[in-house]
């Protein structure tokens, strides 16, 4: 079969598309909604939701913090772009902050007395406002539309003199007015939990003294990409290349694992050799051979002169 765009090979993809889309509404997005939460702190109310009662996107996650909240609170208050960073993917987040690409590992005096209508700079060309502050216990940004501003509130919970539990809400309501925003609600809608996440565990290593390497942060942060661009490359290749079992497999094996290292709860160490799995399973697929020697070169170890046994 020749190489080249048709409409079967389209509708192809698209059917592969379709598959991992619904994957994710029914299985990954109730999970990364509320990832670390109880249903308790789900179903609570919390400062910051009347700003937004309808929302397209609602998601409560939480942590649990050995220390108190007065221990946390500085840590929280100070968090924003061009202050302390946010403690989670600094190559991103602090991308061109005059504070520097790490986000503070210390408390930051001159980021500590802030007061409601204060802007909170969430990007270099993105800002909220603080629009309550309850020290020791919550902070609600809210966002900058006069009606459904949507709020981002941080909420801490004692659980006794030792524990808290910090829980993260967002309430958002998509405004798909421009480029730039449209943008940033595709963020917030696919990896925005990925994101939030790292921010909780940042906080809780920050509190607890026990912050991880920088090096862990990109190796998180290449795996996902690598993920995400190899089930991008299937879906491209299926749209080019002839079609086999072989090439359907590859583009919905992309992305069931481009799914499980974004949103399952699996380990960095698993989500690397899930990244490899998927780039192997798409070279093979797309190089040729039988199905037995496809399964076969998948599972076999590369020797050191490059080929496989």
């Amino acid at each position: 079969m020749p190489s080249g765009i048709s409409i079967r090979r389209l509708l192809v993809a698209l059917a592969v598309l379709l598959v991992i889309a619904a994957i994710y509404l029914v299985f990954c997005r109730p999970y990364q909604l509320h990832w670390g939460a109880t249903e308790a702190e789900i179903e609570r109310s919390m400062a910051g939701d009347e700003l937004s009662l309808s929302p397209s996107f609602l998601a409560t996650r939480a942590i649990t913090i050995q220390g108190s909240p007065e221990e946390i609170w500085p840590w929280l208050v100070q968090m924003g772009y061009g202050r302390a960073g946010y403690y989670g993917y600094d190559l991103l987040e602090n991308a061109g902050s005059p504070e520097g690409l790490t986000s503070a590992d210390e408390i930051l005096p001159r980021f500590q007395a802030f007061v409601v209508g204060d802007e909170v700079p969430i990007s270099a060309v993105v800002s909220m406002t603080f629009h309550e502050i309850e020290p020791n216990r919550h902070i609600v940004w809210a966002g900058n539309e006069v009606n459904d501003p949507g709020a981002f509130t941080w909420a801490l919970y004692p659980l006794d003199e030792n524990r808290t539990r910090l829980v993260s809400r967002i309430r958002w309501t998509y405004h798909p007015t421009s480029t730039g925003i449209f943008a940033l609600e595709l963020f917030t809608e696919f990896a925005d939990h990925i994101a939030v996440r790292k921010i909780l565990q940042g906080v809780k290593q920050r509190v607890e003294g026990n912050i991880e390497p920088t090096w862990i942060q990109y190796a998180e942060l290449l795996t996902f990409i690598c993920t995400l661009l190899t089930f991008l490359t299937a879906l491209a290749l299926l749209c080019w290349r002839p079609l086999t079992w072989k090439t359907w497999g590859a583009g919905l094996m992309g992305g069931a694992i481009w799914l499980a290292t974004w949103y399952a709860p699996v380990s960095n160490w698993f989500s690397v050799v899930l990244a490899l799995i998927a780039i192997r399973m798409l070279f093979l697929a797309h190089r040729g051979g039988t199905p037995e020697q496809v399964l076969r070169q998948v599972a076999a170890p590369i020797r050191n002169d490059g080929r496989h046994e």
